[in-house]
């Protein structure tokens, strides 16, 4: 009903007898298409509901719809009634007879003889960017393959681009597809001009930020861009990706096609389920991964944890998994990764762009093109391709496993799963983390006696905690330290046994005890168990005293009474009990597995 009085409105216009001089006579100008077919089915669909509709040729291969004609101050009535209703397009526009050319809706009608109009003038088309060029892996089975240019073209004489009218830069700008219209958008959002929705419906907002960038830029402000203004600013927002060698990279083992910065990486080698493209040195430390390996969900899923104990992938990031595929990304002051992944008829495929931090703009450039340009195409990395270089127990095909920075050993001491460590070994830990898997926080700890208080992020139900031996244990007896002395590359704690040779330290340190034990650096933190089990004190890390070196044999423990003060102190309520029984070897060798746990830090 709304549209029948619309067009009513605008028959109105025509048959109320308002006279217009020829000269003045306008259009509307609602919407172009690049076929024929196309146009006359967008006329008819006008048609159904607006007066006055008309088809003509633009030239070039396009067709336009338009309502008319009308005096102008018709048609800008017309069409602003027409757009606040929404039946006819928001960037419609005025248009002059003089830019339209054979009329072939209505069938027989001869509008534009009937206004006498001039010829339309040729307008420059814009210049053509030259392809990217195709890079492909050779496909040579036992062998890596070499990334390859294809020839290049023979150089093209471009044609010169002519400055154009407004009118002119109107009707190139019609003969813009609608994703071209978006690329102006969003290259008129990054040069800061324009800030509302990436729609290619060129708007008051648009022609706002149009007109806004040709005064930032020294040109006559008009609200539209000729083709070359449009050339200048698309060539400012690629400017960024100068030197990237953005172009399209197919590896048929892999079967994988998608755009790579080959000017800051290149192919190096596979290692199943990898495909590695080193930096080159343009980007410093630029990477990218192509992921390609037959296998189902459960493959999948062991590679989505596989992945994340990469060095490529750091620990602060997303982490997001469904049946069909994942996504992982992850930064820290070193580099920003982004790995994306999809299981699909049996073959998991994705990739990885590693990419320096602090090099956003380009980075989220790069990664665009990448996502937009990807494909699979047949085929899928062979598992049994992997190289024998480079393998090692902290490298997963050819990839380093994330490390901590430092690991060392603490126990539980109470049934909450809080744990007591050495202070020097979580200090200035970006995360802190227990036997490797839960992340726990620093709630408590004194340098004096170097110790810290850890409580697990996420609740632990200790096997067995410790017991602290509140009486003084006898000079010269057998204790032993449980720890992770050779830094968690074993999977249980080591039992290194020795004797209590004083109960302070060399500078008689009263909070302090010291050993006849050969203890290793990954010890600090462990307990120090009298031969009852009962804790009489915490490995203290490694050191010298002053200028002084130390016998290997010489180590130190903090006091089970300064301990438990801390811990009270801390709202940490341990067990404790006085020294009695002896316990078999074998049993406080369980013991010391129940309560030590490893701790490591992380940068």
């Amino acid at each position: 009903m709304k549209k029948s009085l619309i067009g009513g409105l605008a028959a109105l216009m025509l048959t109320a007898g308002v006279a217009f001089a020829q000269e003045d006579a306008v259009f509307i100008q609602i919407e172009a298409r690049t076929s024929l077919n196309g146009a006359q089915q967008s006329v008819n669909e006008y048609a159904g509901s607006l007066s006055d509709v008309n088809g003509f040729s633009l030239g070039g291969g396009w067709y336009g719809v338009a309502l008319g004609p009308y005096s102008r101050d018709q048609a800008q009535s017309v069409l602003q009634n027409l757009q606040r209703r929404g039946l006819i397009p928001s960037d419609a526009y005025i248009e002059v007879p003089r830019a339209y050319a054979r009329q072939f809706w209505p069938v027989g009608a001869q509008v534009l003889s009937d206004l006498n109009p001039r010829p339309s003038p040729t307008v420059a088309e814009p210049t053509p960017e030259p392809a990217a060029p195709t890079v492909e892996a050779e496909p040579v089975a036992p062998v890596a393959p070499t990334a390859q240019a294809d020839a290049a073209p023979e150089p093209v004489v471009e044609p010169e681009i002519v400055e154009e009218t407004p009118r002119q830069a109107r009707a190139s700008e019609a003969k813009l597809t609608r994703d071209e219209r978006k690329d102006l958008q969003i290259a008129m959002k990054w040069a800061g001009v324009y800030s509302a929705a990436i729609d290619g419906a060129y708007g008051r907002g648009t022609r706002r930020a149009m007109g806004d960038w040709q005064v930032q830029n020294g040109y006559e402000k008009t609200g539209i861009l000729t083709t070359l203004q449009r050339a200048e600013l698309l060539r400012q927002y690629n400017a960024i990706l100068d030197g990237m060698g953005m172009a399209e990279f197919n590896d048929p083992r892999a079967g994988i096609s998608m755009q790579l910065p080959l000017g800051a990486v290149a192919f190096d080698r596979y290692e199943a389920p990898f495909a590695l493209l080193d930096g080159t040195g343009v980007v410093e430390g630029a990477q990218v991964l192509l992921i390609s390996q037959p296998g189902d969900r459960k493959t999948m899923n062991g590679l989505y944890e596989i992945m994340q104990t990469l060095e490529i992938v750091p620990l602060d990031g997303t982490r997001k998994r469904d049946k069909n595929g994942f996504l992982l990304t992850g930064e820290n002051a070193r580099i920003t990764s982004h790995t994306e992944v999809g299981l699909r008829n049996g073959e998991i495929k994705g990739f990885t762009l590693i990419w320096p931090t602090g090099d956003e703009e380009r980075r989220a450039r790069v990664l665009g093109l990448m996502q937009d340009s990807w494909e699979r195409t047949a085929g899928v990395l062979d598992p049994a391709a992997v190289t024998d270089a480079g393998q090692a127990v902290d490298l997963v095909s050819g990839l380093k496993v994330r490390t901590p920075r430092e690991n060392a050993s603490g126990f539980f001491v109470d049934n909450r799963g809080s744990v007591l460590t050495s202070a020097a070994t979580v200090a200035g830990c970006s995360r802190v983390t227990l036997d490797g898997v839960f992340d726990a926080k620093v709630i408590a700890s004194d340098d004096t006696l170097g110790v810290a208080v850890l409580r697990p992020a996420q609740s632990l139900a200790p096997r067995r905690v410790a017991s602290f031996r509140t009486d003084t244990p006898r000079l010269q007896s057998e204790i032993a330290v449980a720890g992770y002395s050779f830094g968690g590359r074993l999977s249980a704690p080591t039992l290194t046994f020795g004797t209590l040779e004083d109960l302070q330290g060399l500078a008689g340190e009263d909070e302090l005890v010291r050993l006849a034990l050969a203890a290793l650096p990954g010890d600090a933190g462990g307990p120090v168990f009298d031969s009852g089990g009962l804790v009489v004190g915490i490995m203290q890390t490694k050191g010298d005293t002053g200028n002084r070196r130390l016998p290997e044999d010489v180590s130190f423990a903090a006091k089970t009474s300064e301990l438990l003060t801390f811990l009270n102190s801390s709202g940490v309520r341990a067990v404790s009990n006085r020294g009695a029984s002896i316990m078999a070897p074998e049993d406080l060798t369980a013991l010391a597995a129940d309560t030590t746990v490893l701790v490591s830090c992380w940068e």
